[in-house]
């Protein structure tokens, strides 16, 4: 599925995102940026170690939640790697929406600053941090939508999604998206 959004295009497609060749991928990276499992796991076991070590050297406080920060991408066939940090699910009721769409947000811009083109991300949070799927594809479609309308850039975001209840979420949150905003 695909919308227009000004000049720019928004994609959703099935796949791994460590195959994309994009100006840059977004990781779905814990506040230490220390690797974990999921697409994070994915992307430094496909990236190699020289992007824990250039992590490490750059942001040894880490990274806080709703942020992000951008290293090189070692043997991916994107350039940039951009690990985002989304929050972790508890209720609702800690900032939780918020933190989730700066962390989208943050990624957009560091993608801006790096004169990137074409951006692909994952869920963020919706796998080991539990955060309802249906509720963040709308707020990361809502929040990469109004990005994309103010700023006009980058001219392509691809949101790569891990299997079939993914995409169909965030079909169903791009299609309402869509119609409240008629982009």
């Amino acid at each position: 599925m695909q919308a227009t959004i000004g000049a720019c295009k928004l994609e959703l497609v099935t796949g791994d995102i460590t195959r994309q060749a994009t100006d840059a991928i977004v990781n779905a990276a814990n506040s230490w940026l220390a690797g974990g499992g999921g697409v994070d796991g994915a992307i430094h076991r496909g990236g190699g170690p020289g992007i824990m070590e250039e992590t490490q050297r750059r942001y040894p406080q880490g990274c806080p939640t709703g942020d992000a920060v951008v290293t090189g991408a070692g043997k991916l066939p994107a350039r940039y790697v951009i690990h985002a940090v989304g929050p972790i699910w508890k209720d609702g009721q800690n900032q939780e929406e918020s933190l989730l769409a700066s962390a989208y947000r943050r990624s957009l811009e560091i993608a801006g600053a790096q004169q990137c083109a074409s951006l692909a991300f994952p869920s963020l949070s919706t796998g080991a941090y539990a955060y309802p799927l249906q509720q963040a594809a709308h707020i990361a479609l809502h929040t990469v939508a109004a990005y994309l309308r103010l700023h006009g850039q980058p001219q392509l975001v691809r949101f790569v999604l891990f299997d079939d209840r993914a995409y169909e979420a965030y079909a169903d949150a791009l299609t309402a998206v869509l119609s409240e905003n008629r982009c």
